[in-house]
């Protein structure tokens, strides 16, 4: 079976909330993942590094705060140094995504620096693998409305509760998942 890690840092529930939604598309792909949630320290438990060591590809989320991911998914960022050393991620499958309180809010530059992340664990780097819903009648509620390519974007405007995130978000957060579990399989053969 397909093995996803899905490690993510949320602030306060919104990206969560996100990671949960790519977790449920990833699941109805065949894939089996674990939810691998950085605490408000920036540490994840210890049995994280054995899930993200045998996982066939691992999906990375944070928030964007002040144009870039929380200090607590750098943290991690920077532990991951011993698993770089020792290539255990080399060639596997990676992608990411990012959510903040506006429309862009610099999502871009979170989602180069995982990207960057993964270039130097020599990961393979897939997107959202979806168009984006960019004609007159596209809502937010439509698939990939935000045009992400490079990975998923999600919005939860600064007032908003977990429960008032957009529904289009969540559904292209499902395809996301599901795009990774496919792009997983392709490449394992």
């Amino acid at each position: 079976m397909t093995k996803i890690a899905l490690v993510f840092h949320s602030g306060y529930g919104h990206t969560r909330r996100a990671a949960e939604h790519v977790q449920k598309g990833a699941l109805s792909a065949g894939a089996a993942v674990e939810l691998i949630a950085i605490d408000a320290e920036g540490n994840v438990p210890d049995a994280a590094w054995p899930a993200l060591k045998e996982a066939d590809g691992i999906i990375f989320g944070s928030p964007t705060y002040m144009g870039g991911p929380s200090w607590q998914f750098k943290k991690f960022a920077d532990a991951s140094s011993k698993p770089w050393y020792n290539k255990e991620w080399k060639n596997k499958i990676a992608a990411g995504f990012t959510n903040s309180a506006t429309l862009s809010g610099d999502k871009e530059s979170t989602l180069m620096y995982l990207s960057t992340l993964a270039a130097q664990h020599k990961m393979l780097w897939t997107g959202t693998g979806m168009h984006p819903s960019n004609s007159k009648a596209s809502t937010r509620d439509d698939l990939n409305n935000l045009g992400g390519y490079r990975g998923l974007l999600v919005v939860s405007p600064s007032d908003a509760s977990v429960d008032e995130m957009i529904p289009g978000d969540l559904k292209t957060a499902e395809v996301f998942g599901a795009n990774v579990v496919e792009v997983v399989k392709a490449v394992k053969g």
